[in-house]
């Protein structure tokens, strides 16, 4: 299997869920190896980051990526569009400290994705396998991960909310799984924790255009929920994005309870830790045959626009 990048250079504009405040990224082909580079425009020129779970620096409401002098937040969900749709190499430029929140969702950078379309480049693409099985536990929350070929979750929510509860749900990976179980699925909160936010000076960007939003009773957004369980969808979404921070895209079979962006980066910064003894590293070798450029671009009628 070779590695990929975008064809075109696609850019987008929307509302920072931090700041509040309008941002934009560009995201631009990329040679092989490059693997996920952002630049972070400053005033006096670019920073540059290539996502590390040593390197996350925060994860409070999302994952926030940093360098020691500058940082980028609310990078799991493209992370987990150019995880899901296959993409190895590409620039992302961030005009702002943080990326669109968009709708909520992956589907906007789905779009994206698709509207650039995914040229095949010349080498092949590397791994990294869990080749141990590994159970990493917190407070009765846990990831446990197995060999596997390919990438695939058993995830499992459990909230005291009547509109949740508890919710699991088994994906094999893929990209046209990607777009069509996760893309879409909303970020969420409750109401309570959302008025707070907004009276501390935080999360000024968040609303019911870009989260599911619940009172005690159910969902207040006007136009309901996309799917029955778009919660535990979400947080595969999310877990998909926070994996992306490895070096190299993983493979392996991970069942998780009730985790969240601190643990997810507890369990990567675990295995990027001991590597030698749960992962190896493969190369998946092309099909037989002359390489040859190629575009892969899903049906446009599968996700949103962005906003």
């Amino acid at each position: 299997m070779l590695q990929t990048t975008i064809h075109n250079t696609v850019r987008c504009k929307g509302i920072g869920l931090h700041s509040g405040k309008q941002v934009e990224i560009v995201l631009r082909p990329a040679a092989e190896n490059t693997g996920i580079l952002f630049s972070i425009h400053t005033g006096s020129g670019s920073s540059f980051i290539s996502p590390n779970p040593d390197l996350v620096v925060a994860t409070g409401l999302a994952t926030t990526l940093g360098n020691g002098q500058d940082a980028v937040s609310t990078v799991e969900h493209l992370l987990a569009a150019l995880r899901g749709m296959g993409i190895d190499n590409i620039h992302v430029e961030v005009r702002g400290n943080e990326l669109p929140i968009m709708d909520g969702s992956a589907g906007p950078f789905v779009y994206l994705l698709r509207q650039a379309g995914v040229r095949r480049l010349s080498k092949e693409r590397k791994v990294f396998a869990v080749k141990k099985s590994i159970n990493f536990e917190q407070d009765g929350k846990y990831v446990r991960a197995f060999p596997h070929d390919g990438f695939a979750v058993d995830y499992t929510i459990d909230f005291e909310h009547p509109q949740i509860g508890r919710q699991t749900l088994s994906l094999e990976i893929t990209p046209e799984v990607f777009m069509e179980e996760l893309a879409k699925a909303r970020t969420f909160g409750f109401l309570k924790e959302v008025e707070y936010l907004h009276a501390n000076g935080l999360a000024l960007g968040g609303s019911l255009d870009n989260a599911v939003v619940l009172d005690e009773y159910g969902v207040i957004n006007e136009g309901g929920l996309r799917f029955a369980d778009e919660f535990v969808r979400h947080k595969i979404l999310d877990f998909v994005g926070d994996m992306a921070v490895m070096d190299m895209p993983l493979h392996g079979r991970f069942e998780v309870y009730a985790s969240g962006h601190a643990l997810n980066n507890s369990f990567l910064r675990y295995l990027h830790a001991n590597a030698e003894d749960y992962l190896e590293e493969r190369v998946l070798a092309p099909a037989a045959g002359k390489v040859k450029e190629q575009v892969y671009v899903p049906d446009s009628s599968a996700v949103p626009s962005p906003a």
